[in-house]
C-alpha cells in the first residue's frame, strides 16, 4: 500500500498533468513530505587524495570550511574509487556499478568534449550498451519527488539521459527550483583538477614550497615542491568555494538537517596518483555530515567504494536500491548489515594506451595483477606530460638520478604480481609477492580477485573494438523503437518496446522532460520518447488534444 508521502506526490503530479502548473511551474509539496525526505548535497573535488587534508592529519595549509564540515560530520578513512581516473569512476558513481561490468572501464568511451575521441587508435566516441536494468540513479530520486541538479561536470563515459536531472548546467543550485521539493544537488569543483597544476603554475601560492612534505616516491627538488605547493593552493581555492555553498545552506536554514557528502572523484593529480592502482590513485577523502550533526567529529573505517554511493543515497531517501546495483547501501532505511571485506580496482585504457591492471585491497594488504608486464606503469599519456613534475621525473629517470623507490614506477616493465603490506608500507614501495612467508596471503587475494573478475563479468579481457562491434551494429548506436500509445478511458498509456527503457514526456513548449509513471490525460497535448543508456532515443511520439 502506498504511504502518505507517495500519495501526496501522486496528487501533485496529477495537478501538474491537468495544466494547473504549466511551463514547469510546480505546486509546493506538503510540509510533512519535505520534512520526511532529506536534502542531500554532494561536494565533489576533482583529483585529490586524503593525505593533504586537515581531517586526515595534514597541517600544511588551513582549510577552515572543510575542517568545520569534518567537525560536524563523520570522516571516512577507507573510501575508494574503483578506477583512478574521472570518467570511468563517475560511471560507477552514477549507476552503483563497476565500470568493468558496464563497459565504461576505458578512458574515455563517450567523449562530450570534442568531436573526435581517440583518432590515433581509430576509436570514435560511443556509449557502451550497459546491462539490463542499469539507470542513472537520480532518476529514482526524481520519481520520488526530488529536484535533482548537477554541474558543471558530467563525464559519465556514456551519453547522459534526460531522466537524470532537472538541471545539469554550469551553475546548479537548489535555489533554482521554483517549489519546496526536497533536493539532491551535486557541485563539482574543477579548481583542484590535474590540469590546474600547470594552468595555475604561475598564480599566487598560499603555502611556501619549502613547507610542503615530499613523499618518498618523489625526489625532493624545487620542481616537485612547487607543484605540490600549487596543489595545496588549489585546495585553499576549493575550500573557499565550498565555503560559499555551506554559507548558502546556513543562510537558507538548511545546513543542520541536510546530508552533505564531501569526497574526491579519485586520487591525486600527480604522477603515480591519478591513473595508478596504488592507494595514491584509488583512495579518496570522504566526509558525510548527517542531519543534526549525528556522530559529529567521529571517524569510520569501513570500506566505502564509489559503487556504494548510489544505493546509499537512495536508501537515505527511503528508496530501495535496484537489485542490479552492485554497490550496497551503507546508511539509511536499506542499510546492509554485512559490510564489504574488500575493495576492487581496475585500470585499462588511458587515452591511446591500453594496460589492463586489476587490484584487490583487504584490511591490511593490496594485491595487484599486471596483465601486460612489458609496459611501464608510467604510460606516456600526452595530457599528463604538460605537468612540470612529470617532465622532471622523466628527465631525472633518464639521467639515472632517481633512487630505487622513486624510479620504480617509471621502469619500462613491471612484475606480473604485486603485494603490499599497507600497515608497514603505506606508500607501497616494497613488493612482497615473492616473499615465502606471505604466499598464503598472495594466493588468497589472487583467488579473491579471480572470483570477482568472473562474478562481475569483467569486460576488460575483451578487446575494446570487439565490444564496440557487439554493441554498435554497423558502427552505429542501436536505436529504440518508437513508443506505442494506447487509449485507456480518458487517458493515454505509453509503452516502450524495450522493457528497461525509460519513457519521458513533456508539454510541447516545455524544455524539461518528465518521467512517465502513469497514463496521461487525453486532454493534454504532449510529446514523448524512450531512452536508455547505450541507445539512441526513440523517435518522438506526438499527441494533440
Amino acid at each position: 500500500m502506498k504511504n502518505n508521502k507517495e500519495v501526496s506526490y501522486a496528487c501533485l503530479l496529477l495537478i501538474l498533468l491537468l495544466g494547473v502548473a504549466c511551463k514547469q511551474k510546480t505546486m509546493p509539496i506538503p510540509q510533512d513530505t519535505v520534512a520526511a525526505l532529506p536534502n542531500i548535497i554532494w561536494l565533489v573535488a576533482e583529483d585529490q587524495s586524503p593525505e593533504w587534508f586537515p581531517m586526515y592529519g595534514d597541517s600544511t595549509i588551513a582549510l577552515p570550511n572543510l575542517a568545520s564540515l569534518a567537525n560536524d560530520g563523520v570522516v571516512f578513512t577507507n573510501s575508494y574509487a574503483p578506477v583512478p581516473v574521472c570518467a570511468p569512476a563517475r560511471s560507477s558513481i552514477i549507476t552503483g556499478m563497476y565500470p568493468t561490468t558496464l563497459g565504461t572501464h576505458n578512458m574515455r568511451t563517450y567523449n562530450a568534449y570534442r568531436k573526435e575521441n581517440q583518432p590515433q587508435i581509430g576509436l570514435n566516441s560511443y556509449s557502451p550498451v550497459v546491462p539490463d536494468g542499469v539507470k542513472m540513479f537520480t532518476q529514482y530520486l526524481r520519481e520520488k519527488g526530488y529536484y535533482c541538479a548537477n554541474g558543471p561536470k558530467e563525464d559519465y563515459n556514456f551519453k547522459k539521459l534526460a531522466a537524470a536531472w532537472d538541471d545539469s548546467s554550469k551553475k546548479p543550485h537548489w535555489r533554482n527550483r521554483n517549489d519546496d521539493r526536497p533536493f539532491f544537488t551535486v557541485f563539482n569543483f574543477n579548481v583542484c583538477h590535474e590540469s590546474q597544476i600547470w594552468a595555475r603554475g604561475k598564480d599566487s601560492l598560499y603555502v611556501s614550497p619549502a613547507k610542503v612534505k615530499v613523499p618518498p616516491y618523489f625526489p625532493d627538488n624545487d620542481t616537485i615542491r612547487h607543484d605540490l605547493a600549487v596543489n595545496y593552493s588549489n585546495l585553499k581555492r576549493l575550500d573557499n568555494q565550498i565555503g560559499e555553498i555551506i554559507a548558502d545552506l546556513k543562510e537558507d536554514g538548511l545546513y543542520e538537517n541536510s546530508i552533505i557528502f564531501f569526497y574526491g572523484d579519485h586520487g591525486g593529480p600527480f604522477p603515480r596518483h591519478k591513473r595508478a592502482l596504488y592507494e595514491t590513485g584509488t583512495k579518496v577523502p570522504m566526509v558525510i555530515k548527517f542531519p543534526k550533526n549525528n556522530n559529529a567529529g567521529s571517524q569510520d573505517d569501513r570500506f566505502f567504494s564509489f559503487i556504494d554511493l548510489a544505493p546509499t543515497v537512495l536508501s537515505l531517501a527511503g528508496i530501495q536500491p535496484p537489485k542490479v546495483m552492485q554497490g550496497k547501501a551503507q546508511f539509511g532505511k536499506f542499510e546492509v548489515a554485512q559490510k564489504p571485506k574488500y575493495t576492487f580496482h581496475t585500470s585499462d585504457r588511458f587515452d591511446g594506451f591500453y594496460d589492463r591492471v586489476r587490484a584487490v585491497r583487504s584490511e591490511r594488504y593490496k594485491y595487484i595483477r599486471n596483465f601486460d608486464t612489458t609496459k611501464s606503469h608510467a604510460l606516456p599519456v600526452k595530457y599528463r606530460q604538460q605537468m612540470p613534475m612529470m617532465r622532471e621525473l622523466r628527465r631525472l629517470y633518464a639521467q639515472g638520478k632517481l633512487n630505487k623507490a622513486q624510479a620504480r614506477w617509471l621502469h619500462p616493465t613491471k612484475p606480473e604480481e604485486e603485494l603490499y603490506d599497507l600497515k608497514n608500507d603505506p606508500y607501497e614501495l616494497q613488493n612482497l609477492a615473492a616473499h615465502t612467508e606471505l604466499q598464503d596471503t598472495l594466493v588468497h587475494l589472487r583467488n579473491v580477485l579471480n572470483k570477482w573478475i568472473i562474478a562481475t563479468h569483467d569486460l576488460g579481457g575483451i578487446p575494446e573494438k570487439e565490444l564496440i562491434a557487439k554493441w554498435l551494429p554497423n558502427g552505429k548506436q542501436p536505436k529504440l523503437a518508437p513508443l506505442k500509445k494506447e487509449e485507456v478511458g480518458d487517458k493515454i498509456a505509453l509503452h516502450a518496446s524495450k522493457a528497461d527503457a525509460t519513457i519521458l514526456w513533456k508539454i510541447p513548449k516545455d524544455s524539461l522532460w518528465n518521467i512517465y509513471t502513469k497514463p496521461i490525460p487525453k486532454s493534454i497535448s504532449f510529446k514523448a520518447k524512450a531512452e536508455r543508456i547505450g541507445y539512441v532515443d526513440s523517435d518522438l511520439l506526438t499527441h494533440n488534444n
